[in-house]
């Protein structure tokens, strides 16, 4: 995880404001550096070019500062990302720097090189943000991986300045407003003279299409054990990649019984799952931290008559976040697991509300604030942990995780239709509903929900990996015809989304919604956890519609300065 500042500027070399400058410092606490520039057109006007990355120390032996700085050519490159592979092959050691390599040794004054450039970009699997000045040609070239997982926001002035940056800036006075780039093409600005002149370019892959194929006869029967294997097979890799080889004390607090990665837990189906596999991965003494958090809603309390002691433990993501643990400590025993209960008082979450806005800006509804509350608080991972001894728990006891590496079980509902308006897609229009509606939520994903999370869960130091958005397992995934992704079924009836349906005593009785993740479970010996009901995690962690007047409040309601 890195942070990026670009700016581009007729008079002159435009910086950060401070408070850019802390935040770039927060998502890179290992290295911050600024580099300047400047292109002399054919004209007496010139550009000043300005260039800062603070990195996140996660990969390779050493830390690579950046930006990355090729005297002769004077070519400049910042990243914000991982390279999990490249062009079909792992890459080992610092990613930055093998990028870096590639798009050195792009055909020089050739037709060819920009769609070199372009190739290099494209073949990159993993998330990914990035700014790369390519002096011979007076081009910058910018953009986000394909599924935007990570930011990148561009501000236009008034005066024809231009910054791009990992997180929101002022820097161009109030009348500018950031957006986030686009992640269906890669941009770039050509310098001419004394301006620039913006473009696009395609990836040269092709998008990631979606099965839609109908079966020719009714189906029945639950997915086959092989499409089980297959998923677990996919996800193992996945996980591989994203939880081993993580760099050795990069954080100044570890210590021997500190972990390097940590689970946001919910205790729900697509986190559970992905804790069970990655005990299969990590070495056997490796601690793996569970981050689990509830907030103290005061109107919920009200409204349920509950007493102040007992907000948290009441939250439906803490029930489930312990039942959840309690059973992975059973199946998994070899492990030492910690579950951090991270416990949010309302006044608390007040204060940080302004600083929470700042960073998801520019998303700005009612709903991008309730569960960007709770990825902020998770991801800082400060709470308290219960000691066993003698099979009696002790008091709580403050505890702060110090893992850098987050894993989120971000993608799952939108590949294997977790979501309730997606059993009402299939019950309109069977799988041809469903194939469709599908296809819908991938497709947007990014512009929804990634650049948001990045910012909100990065502001502590710390690096956001999904497994289920690995570009292997999605493939996979979205090749699957849907009636192996999903139990719906004509004639079976789903059960409503305030409806219990207890434990299923075997894979029939699952819940239809992501039958395959279930029955993934189910074989891993999780069986109360496969039966776990999607809740979104606004409502879980109980971050929705906290403060007084709120009760009739929507989602997409827009914040006000007062909010």
């Amino acid at each position: 995880m890195c942070g990026i500042f670009f700016s581009v500027a007729k008079n002159r070399h435009i910086l950060p404001d401070q408070e850019a400058v802390d935040a770039l410092h927060a998502r890179g606490p290992d290295s911050y550096k600024v580099l300047k520039s400047t292109y002399h057109g054919d004209s007496d006007e010139k550009l000043h070019l300005t260039f800062i990355s603070s990195v996140l120390a996660l990969r390779g032996a050493n830390i690579q500062q950046q930006p990355l700085h090729d005297p002769l050519s004077r070519s400049v490159f910042c990243w914000n990302g991982e390279a999990w592979k490249s062009d079909g092959v792992a890459i080992e050691g610092n990613d930055s720097a093998y990028i870096w390599h590639l798009l050195q040794i792009s055909l020089p004054h050739s037709p060819e090189r920009q769609h070199r450039i372009t190739q290099v970009l494209s073949q990159i699997a993993g998330p990914f943000a990035f700014v790369f000045y390519d002096a011979p040609t007076a081009t910058v070239y910018y953009g986000r991986d394909r599924l935007g997982r990570r930011s990148l926001l561009i501000n236009q002035g008034d005066n024809g300045s231009l910054t791009l940056a990992s997180t929101s800036t002022s820097t161009l006075g109030k009348s500018a407003a950031p957006s986030e780039i686009s992640t269906e093409t890669i941009h770039f600005l050509q310098f001419s003279g004394g301006g620039m002149i913006r473009g696009k370019l395609p990836w040269a892959s092709a998008p990631y299409p979606i099965n839609k194929s109908l079966p020719d006869t009714q189906i029945a029967t639950l997915p086959s054990q092989q499409s089980v294997d297959d998923l677990l097979t996919h996800l193992r890799r996945s996980l591989i990649l994203r939880s081993v080889d993580i760099r050795d004390h990069s954080h100044p607090q570890m210590t021997g019984d500190s972990a390097k990665v940590a689970i946001l837990f919910s205790g729900g189906l697509d986190c559970t799952l992905l804790a069970r596999i990655i005990h299969e991965i990590l070495p056997p003494d490796e601690v793996v931290d569970l981050l689990n958090v509830a907030f103290e809603n005061p109107r919920s309390l009200a409204a349920k008559g509950s007493v102040q002691g007992t907000a948290y433990e009441l939250c439906p993501d803490r029930v489930t976040g312990r039942s959840s643990f309690a059973e992975i400590c059973e199946v998994c025993p070899q492990r030492k697991w910690r579950f951090v209960a991270i416990n949010v008082p309302y006044t608390e979450s007040i204060a940080h509300k302004p600083m929470i806005m700042r960073l998801m800006y520019p998303h700005n509804t009612e709903m991008d604030l309730s569960i960007a509350m709770a990825l902020y608080f998770a991801a800082r991972g400060q709470g308290e942990l219960l000691k066993v001894h003698s099979n009696v728990c002790s008091e709580p006891i403050p505890f702060l995780s110090t893992a850098r590496v987050l894993i989120s079980g971000l993608g799952a509902d939108e590949l294997y239709a977790g979501y309730s308006r997606h059993a009402a897609a299939f019950s309109r229009e069977g799988f041809r509903g469903l194939a469709d509606e599908l296809e819908m939520d991938f497709n947007r994903i990014g512009s929804r929900n990634l650049g948001r999370d990045d910012r909100v869960m990065s502001c502590w130091g710390k690096e956001i990996r999904y497994p289920y958005l690995d570009e292997d397992f999605f493939r996979f995934s979205l090749d699957l015809p849907v009636w192996e992704k999903a139990g719906f079924r004509p004639g079976k009836p789903v059960p409503k989304h305030h409806e219990a349906t207890g434990v299923a005593r075997n894979p029939e009785d699952l819940e239809p919604a992501k039958m395959l993740l279930r029955l993934a479970a189910w074989h891993l010996g999780l069986k109360r956890t496969a039966t776990e009901r999607k809740r979104a995690i606004q409502f879980g962690a109980r971050t929705a519609k906290m403060e007084a007047g709120k009760g009739r409040t929507k989602g997409t309601d827009i914040l006000t300065a007062a909010a």
